[in-house]
């Protein structure tokens, strides 16, 4: 194979049809047909030359050389030169000059031929690819419409234009099935560089699938009237979507129902006669949540917001409508909130608030000693602790009926009391455990937290201060999409994560490890955060 003014013409005639076939850039088939001819010289005149190829764009003259490089000191002779040899080539050479040896026309063999006819495959298969990629990574978060190509292990490969795409087995709703030549339409959920080039991922059970379909049936979401908050899915079977208006004239269930539910109901044939609940949007978690549920009636809704849990009651004839088949109706409803769910029935929140009622009775009965009456006085008043009976203004306790001021004082001095033995004995354990008198002189541990602390294994200031805020005070930990609990050394002390944070400094400052203007700088900095966090949240709510 040589280049000569015969076929100049006719190589820039491929290079422009190639190009044409796969929708690129001609200059870079001409690139790669540059690089094969200088491989195929390579291969003729030696794989140590650094050899360069250049075929003129307009007339198709191909022009070969080979670079050196001038040097101090020559480590590779083939590629470099001393400038004194190089004066053969230059008037005055000076060190990091390029040498360029026009190379004579190349007569191609069989073999480099064939090599050369790779290399430019490859290029052209590297472009293509780069010109899919390029062409959908800015379209992750789309529906697109393809032909079904063929199914692969329960894959499907999708023609999506200029390009394929493929939808594996888990994205699929159950019990569908494709077979080649069938229209697909499906949700572009990730487009990224594989080792055999860009792979578009396609999905039909994302959740963000079903909102962008509303989107498309729903002209007052596409126009950002109605926004939709949360979708969640069970895909195939039962969906629920929270949405919200923000035109008080425009129910944001009755548009996206449409008139006769002709708009919900083409969401619906699309997902396979997936099932669909519109909720009501609403920025009280308790009160969507209570909408989440539906069918089901809700009795009472207890929300722990630092614990991301809500407990519902419901009437004992509406716990399996409740919890849905399988789980289902809760799942989608904890999935749509973003908080774990318990749910009780009425007789179980009864029975449960009647054992902690006794509990706490029981407990200022033994340790108080004071009858039943008087315990179950205290637990009704909302009284938990022997603390607050101790040191609660003495106004509280008068207010309680048939309370008088000498009943209240007996009270509070047997509570004291009854606290002062279980600190004392709270001391002698941790003595025996042994804990030292650094620990125990530190200002604001009580002896009860001190000996928690010894169960632990952590018996001086020292070995306290290394402590983080969440071993003392608990928190959660997020595994595999759960909030998982973590028990804290002095949780159940009703120690909060900043008083922790608090002890924990101060130990360090006493230690001399931090100075006090580190301390400031660290409450200053969590303060400017807190704060804003607190605009943000406000421009959020502006906004919505």
């Amino acid at each position: 194979m040589s280049v000569t003014s015969a076929n100049r013409l006719e190589l820039l005639q491929i290079a422009d049809a190639v190009a044409r076939e796969k929708m690129i850039d001609p200059s870079l088939v001409i690139e790669a047909m540059e690089e094969s001819m200088a491989k195929g010289a390579k291969s003729r005149y030696g794989a140590e030359y650094d050899i360069r190829a250049k075929i003129d764009p307009k007339t198709g003259d191909l022009t070969l050389w080979r670079e050196r490089v001038v040097v101090d000191e020559v480590e590779n002779a083939f590629t470099e030169l001393l400038p004194e040899d190089a004066k053969e080539f230059l008037d005055d050479p000076k060190v990091g000059d390029v040498i360029k040896d026009e190379l004579p026309p190349l007569e191609m063999g069989r073999i480099a031929a064939q090599s050369a006819k790779q290399v430019i495959m490859q290029k052209v298969r590297e472009a293509e690819r780069e010109r899919q990629y390029e062409e959908f990574k800015d379209r992750v978060g789309q529906i697109i419409n393809g032909l079904v190509k063929r199914v692969e292990y329960g894959n499907v490969i999708v023609d999506v234009g200029r390009g394929e795409a493929i939808v594996r087995r888990d994205q699929l709703i159950n019990r569908e099935s494709y077979r080649p030549g069938d229209r697909i339409r499906a949700y572009i959920r990730d487009v990224r560089h594989e080792v055999r080039g860009p792979q578009i991922f396609l999905s039909r059970t994302a959740p963000e699938f079903m909102a962008e379909l509303f989107k498309m049936e729903v002209p007052e979401i596409y126009d950002g009237i109605i926004e939709i908050k949360a979708v969640a899915r069970d895909p195939g079977s039962r969906a629920k979507i929270g949405v919200i208006s923000y035109d008080s004239s425009i129910d944001p269930v009755g548009a996206c129902v449409g008139m006769r539910g002709s708009r919900v109901q083409a969401v619906v044939n699309e997902l396979q006669g997936e099932k669909i609940d519109i909720i009501p949007w609403n920025e009280d978690a308790p009160t969507f949540l209570v909408n989440a549920l539906q069918p089901a009636e809700v009795s009472k809704v207890v929300f722990d917001e630092d614990a991301e849990r809500i407990e519902v009651v419901v009437p004992d004839d509406q716990l399996s409508l409740a919890i849905g088949r399988r789980g289902q109706n809760v799942r989608l409803a904890s999935q749509l909130t973003g908080f774990d769910i318990d749910i009780m029935t009425d007789a179980e929140e009864s029975e449960r608030r009647q054992k902690e009622f006794a509990e706490r009775s029981a407990l200022f009965m033994d340790t108080m000693n004071v009858d039943e009456m008087v315990a179950q006085l205290l637990v009704s008043e909302g009284f938990e602790t022997l603390e607050e009976v101790a040191f609660v203004d003495m106004d509280e306790l008068l207010t309680i009926e048939g309370f008088d001021e000498n009943t209240a004082e007996e009270l509070q001095a047997r509570a004291r009391e009854s606290l002062e033995e279980i600190n004392q004995q709270a001391i002698e354990n941790a003595k025996k455990l042994g804990v030292q008198q650094d620990l125990f002189d530190y200002e604001g541990l009580t002896p009860q937290m001190i000996e928690a602390l010894a169960h632990d294994g952590i018996l001086n200031l020292e070995e306290f201060a290394r402590c983080a805020d969440w071993e003392l005070a608990g928190g959660y930990t997020t595994i595999d999409g759960k909030r998982v609990k973590d028990d804290g050394l002095l949780e159940k002390f009703d120690m909060s994560l900043e008083e922790a944070q608090e002890l924990i400094m101060g130990a360090r400052l006493q230690l001399g490890w931090v100075s006090e203007e580190e301390v400031a700088a660290q409450n200053a900095d969590e303060e400017d955060g807190d704060a804003a966090e607190g605009d943000d949240t406000e421009e959020t709510s502006a906004e919505a």
